[in-house]
């Protein structure tokens, strides 16, 4: 599935939470799903734990 169509459904489901539930559901939606990117980012091996409690200074470039 491309990234776009992904990006569609996610727009989908802030908008249909927007409408159906009002403004807490849809930062409830957004926030959740703000978690299940990073989780999903973290279990592909496409980031690592560290990479939040880095100093500026520590981090790879």
């Amino acid at each position: 599935m491309s990234m776009a169509v992904v990006g569609m459904i996610a727009g989908m489901a802030l908008a249909f939470a927007g409408y159906f539930g009002g403004f807490g559901a849809f930062l409830l939606v957004a926030a959740l799903g703000a978690v299940g990117f990073v989780v999903g980012r973290f279990l592909e091996g496409d980031m690592d734990l560290g990479d939040f409690f880095r100093t500026r200074g520590e981090r790879r470039r």
